[in-house]
Parts: structure tokens; sequence; C-alpha cells
């Protein structure tokens, strides 16, 4: 599978001679992916909402909530956090053996399941994924969001204390994407309705930035481990390759709080040794 117009381009910027794209991404699942999917305990989804902004959330379920149906077909049952029908981005993310895994595709509802037809499967590196462990479950805490259109005190606190966050992207036509990004607590700064972070060296396939190359709306989400809770950023975003290092920039247009978005509990981390100090 060829990397898109937005990737070659990204990664033309970066320095890299031949596209990357094919040697990299497969549409099937092969039986070790497969494996893996199904002792998952949460995704990371990201996709186009109803009003067509990007959005991003957490699935989440005893092990066994992903089913491959086949090599080219996932069942997900899962509380969905927003409306999905069509271009999906899934990661699944594994953070005590530091492996992960994203799948995209296109998603239809079929009752209370969700069904993806996979387009592409890759496989990340463990590069800035931090350590952590499930401590507990705690079901049934109250799902309730909050809207808003700025930053409050609270989220920029809780954005500055973060090691991990999760981006989606999509460039139509080309597909929706969920990617991680870690590194030490500030690696993530927030002020003056602008998210911004480093863009640290990774694959080099740059999914998300050449996502962007072609369209800038993105939607940021932070994790509260210890609670549950979840803190997602949409706007829009670039990335300035003036520099030695690429800076990311996100101007916040909407903020959502979730309590309650997994029942899940997390051990604090143990930081990746490919965290920039």
């Amino acid at each position: 599978m060829g990397a898109h117009p937005g990737e070659e381009a990204a990664q033309r910027r970066a320095g890299v001679r031949k596209p990357l794209g094919s040697a990299r991404a497969r549409a099937e699942l092969p039986p070790v992916a497969q494996e893996f999917l199904r002792h998952q305990r949460m995704l990371v989804v990201g996709a186009p909402g109803p009003d067509g902004g990007l959005r991003a959330g957490l699935l989440t379920g005893e092990p066994g909530f992903v089913r491959p149906l086949g090599p080219r077909l996932l069942a997900v049952e899962a509380v969905l956090p927003f409306d999905l029908d069509g271009e999906i981005g899934l990661l699944a993310i594994e953070p005590w053996t530091r492996r992960r895994m994203r799948v995209n595709g296109r998603a239809r509802r079929e009752g209370d399941v969700l069904l993806v037809q996979t387009d592409q499967v890759i496989s990340n590196c463990p590069k800035y994924l931090q350590d952590r462990r499930i401590t507990g479950v705690v079901a049934g805490e109250p799902y309730r969001t909050s809207e808003h259109a700025a930053l409050a005190w609270r989220h920029r606190e809780w954005i500055a204390a973060a090691d991990t966050f999760f981006i989606a992207t999509h460039a139509p036509g080309h597909g929706a994407d969920a990617s991680h990004r870690g590194g030490m607590p500030g690696f993530v700064t927030a002020a003056d309705g602008v998210v911004r972070w480093l863009d640290y060296p990774g694959n080099f396939m740059f999914l998300t930035l050449g996502n962007l190359e072609l369209e800038p709306a993105a939607a940021l989400l932070f994790v509260d481990w210890s609670n549950g809770h979840t803190l997602e950023v949409r706007g829009r975003a670039r990335a300035d390759w003036s520099g030695a290092e690429r800076m990311v920039t996100l101007e916040v247009e909407r903020v959502v709080e979730t309590s309650g978005a997994s029942p899940l509990r997390w051990s604090p981390p143990e930081y990746s040794p490919f965290n920039p100090r």
C-alpha cells in the first residue's frame, strides 16, 4: 500500500529519499495481529464526527471485546464515545509490553456491534511508550461530558503533566488515523489557546503529519490514567518544519471533558528509555 500525497510531502520535508508506504503497511490482519487484538482491553479511536470535525475517544472492554472475523474484518463490542460510521482509525496499545498497532479502515454499525473493514494494518515501534499496568476495573461510574470553547486552567495543568497523548487525523478520501505521542512530563504544553509539542523521530511514514498536510483538523486525547477520565482537545494543527526539530501546534477550537470514560485504572508509569530528557 503506497503513501498518499500528504505522506509523501511530509517524507520529502524530512529528507526521506524513497516514499515509504507499502513496505510498512498491509490491508490484512496477520495471525499474530489477530491474536494481539483478542487480548486487548482498550482501543483509541479517531474518526470524523457527525459535525464533520475530528473526534478522539476510548473503547474499552474485557479481553475478547475486539474479535477478528477474518483477515480484513473486526467486530468491536463497546460503548461508543460518539457516532462512528465511515472512515476510522484504531490504535491498539498494550503499555506493559510497549506494543501497539494501528488499524485504519471503514466502520459500520450492526446492532450493538461495530464492524471495521481494514485498509491499513501497521505495527509500530515501542519508542516513547510508557510502561503502565492495569491495577483495577471500576464498573458503573457515570459517563458525563462537558464541553468548553477554550482550555480552562485545570485543563492546561492536565496537559502540562501528561507523558502521553493520542492524536486523531483524517485526510478525506485517504482515511482516518489514531496515533500515540509520548515523552517526559512537559513535552506537551498549552497556553494562549494553543497546544504545542515536539514531534520526536518515529517510523518516518508520517501518517499523522501527512494527513495534516492535506487536512489540518485534528483531535488530541489525554487520559487520566488513575481515574478513568479523558480530555479531548479539538482544533486545527500544523507542523513547523523550519527548525532542527519539528514543532506541532494545534489551535484549540473545542474542549470535551469526560468523566467515567474508562473503567480501567492504571499504575504510575515507568518512563520509556527513548524519552528525551
